[in-house]
Formats: structure tokens, C-alpha cells, sequence
């Protein structure tokens, strides 16, 4: 009989440990949305890199260092959709990355801290 390898799970973490982690400065926070979705609401100190730019030139610079000496890297979008993509895009490419489960979605119904309008808290594009 043979046996079959089944793929890892993906890195996932719910909206609570995700605040827990950035508010704690453990963790970078990184939105994958579009500008206008992130302006309607958006978590505090969240960085701003849509997901269709995440593959430009220097779209992370500055705020991600590929490795075991980079930040833990929560993604986060919508729903979750989004940013599980980011997710297993930047772990490929060596940025230790997380998924944030239900996204803003989640993040909101735990009544969690958010803020509306653009943000000058390092939004990346």
C-alpha cells in the first residue's frame, strides 16, 4: 500500500492572537487589500501592500526581511481569501507568514481595535 504525503497545513491564526502578536510588536501586520477597502477600515499600525503588488520591485522594502531574523508577518484581508495567497506566496519566498482566519471580517466581529480613512502608519504604497 502506498502512502500518499499530504501537504502541511496552512499557517493560519485567528484575529484575537493576531492583535495579541502586533500589538505586542511580535508580529507585522501586513493588509493585502486595495486602498479603498483598507481606507473603509482597516487594523491599527497594518501595513498597506495590495496583493496584486506584492510581486513589484521593492514593494517590501523596508518593511520585510526574508528569514528566520524577519518579523512574523500576519496577512490579512477581506476574508481570508487574499491574504492565504500573500501567505504562501512570501513563505516561497522566505518571509515567515501567517494567515489571518476571516480576515477583516473576523478581525471586526471580535470587536477588535480598527480605524477608518487612509493611515500614515507605514502603509507601503
Amino acid at each position: 500500500m502506498a502512502l500518499f504525503h499530504q501537504p502541511p497545513a496552512p499557517a493560519q491564526i485567528d484575529a484575537a492572537e493576531a492583535h495579541r502578536l502586533a500589538a505586542a510588536g511580535e508580529a507585522l501586520l501586513l493588509d493585502v487589500r486595495e486602498p479603498a477597502e483598507y481606507a473603509e477600515v482597516h487594523a491599527p499600525d497594518s501595513v498597506l501592500v495590495p496583493l496584486g503588488s506584492l510581486n513589484s520591485p521593492g514593494a517590501l522594502d523596508g518593511h520585510l526581511v526574508p528569514g528566520a531574523d524577519g518579523p512574523l508577518v500576519l496577512a490579512l484581508c477581506r476574508s481570508g481569501n487574499r491574504s492565504q495567497v500573500a501567505t504562501d506566496l512570501l513563505n516561497a519566498r522566505g518571509v515567515r507568514t501567517v494567515n489571518v482566519v476571516g480576515g477583516m471580517r473576523a478581525w471586526l466581529q471580535a470587536g477588535l481595535p480598527s480605524h477608518q480613512g487612509e493611515c500614515s502608519c507605514g502603509t507601503a504604497i
